[in-house]
């Protein structure tokens, strides 16, 4: 996927040419048209940057959880009525945005650390490891596009970017704001110390030693 493909905000309904209210159905109908049309196999209207965005609109709205959140970011069905600020509830989740940003940074810089030749994890693998809804997440993605911190590959899943890892590392976070999104299954358990050597078991080898 291009660069310019990843980085923008892509509205999935209007890439597969379906409405926000279509079914199940009706979207696959659509994805199977498209992805026929333009797949980088087909000689005469083959498009790989078009077959990228059909696959990711795809992946999206075939998932009710992602559908929902897209949904939600969007405005599908939100009522137009005049908006109201969030008082000191915004406040709170300022500051839990910015540590969810990097919180996503980090999994992302640590896969790129640990799997250089795998260094991508997909956006249902992410909401496996975080403590987050789907919506969040959703907001956090597209702020980490938007400044080209964090890309797509050619499978719509999700890599750290240079910029990404060179923000990281000038704005580090700590460990306890990161690990507080953290589900306890995400995280590699700390290796047991060993037991230690009961005084008896010395004293003997001591002996053994004098003699």
């Amino acid at each position: 996927m291009s660069g310019s493909a990843s980085t923008k905000f892509q509205d999935h309904y209007a890439i597969l040419n379906v409405d926000p209210k279509s079914d199940s159905e009706s979207i696959q109908a659509a994805y199977t048209k498209l992805a026929e049309r333009y797949s980088p196999d087909n000689f005469d209207t083959g498009d790989p940057e078009k077959f990228d965005q059909i696959n990711l609109a795809f992946e999206v709205l075939s998932d009710p959880t992602l559908r929902k959140g897209f949904d939600q970011l969007k405005g599908v069905n939100q009522n137009d009525g005049p908006s109201k600020f969030s008082g000191e509830a915004f406040f709170d989740a300022l500051k839990q945005a910015t540590e969810l940003r990097a919180a996503v940074l980090c999994i992302l810089y640590d896969r790129r650390r640990t799997q250089p030749f795998k260094p991508s994890i997909s956006i249902r693998h992410l909401e496996h490891m975080l403590k987050v809804t789907t919506e969040e997440l959703n907001f956090a993605l597209w702020y980490l596009k938007q400044r080209s911190l964090v890309v797509n590959d050619d499978k719509s899943s999700l890599q750290i970017t240079v910029d990404g890892m060179d923000y990281l590392e000038k704005n580090q976070p700590s460990a306890k704001a990161v690990l507080s999104f953290m589900k306890d299954d995400a995280v590699t358990e700390k290796a047991a110390d060993a037991p230690a050597v009961r005084e008896p078991v010395l004293s003997v080898l001591n002996r053994v030693l004098a003699r």
